[in-house]
């Protein structure tokens, strides 16, 4: 699947838009393909090109520190609208490796976590910290499940066992199930 993520320490990207869904994650006409390489040039193409198809320079993400950032903080219900798995290879692809918010659309988040991203959300007073600290730095800690804010003070945060597990090992289901194929074949060998 994707390298291992136990610990994410990376200046921030911040997105304080709220409810930037999918299709602005990655529009629709770069559905094309089943290929997960490539897809971070189009991700929030609207945002980062013109019609002309040259950068637009008042967007973040075209900003060089931006090539940097491993975590993107957005606004409140991020990864909304349709399920889209391209949005979060599309992110991968750009670059993240974490994702935070106050609140996270469901299907987003599992899709996230199935390819290498952690979606992490946090209460509104520590969304209002991270969306004023554009370009801070920041460390996620998915062994500690927490985060560690700019003021030093740490965060904890929720996430599904299997999925920390996962995320850890840097596997995906299909990955786990080939991991356990000694205990599967062991299974099938009782039943007979």
């Amino acid at each position: 699947m994707s390298e291992a993520l136990v610990t994410v320490r990376s200046p921030i990207l911040v997105l304080p838009a709220t409810n930037i869904d999918t299709d602005q994650i990655i529009p629709a006409r770069f559905l094309t393909t089943t290929s997960r390489s490539g897809l971070g040039m189009h991700a929030f193409a609207d945002w980062r090109y013109g019609p002309d198809g040259q950068p637009n320079p008042t967007c973040s993400l075209n900003d060089p520190r931006a090539q940097d950032c491993k975590i993107l903080v957005a606004g409140d219900n991020f990864g909304c609208g349709s399920s889209r798995e391209h949005a979060p290879w599309a992110l991968h692809d750009l670059g993240f490796r974490v994702i935070i918010s106050s609140s996270i659309a469901d299907i987003f988040r599992n899709n996230a976590v199935k390819n290498g991203l952690l979606p992490i959300e946090l209460p509104a007073h520590a969304m209002r910290v991270l969306l004023d600290s554009a370009w801070g730095e920041l460390e996620v800690d998915l062994l500690g499940s927490c985060v560690h804010m700019p003021d030093g003070s740490k965060l904890s945060f929720a996430i599904d066992a299997f999925a920390r597990h996962c995320l850890l090992e840097g596997l995906d289901e299909l990955g786990y199930l080939l991991s356990r194929e000694d205990a599967i074949t062991a299974f099938e060998q009782r039943l007979g």
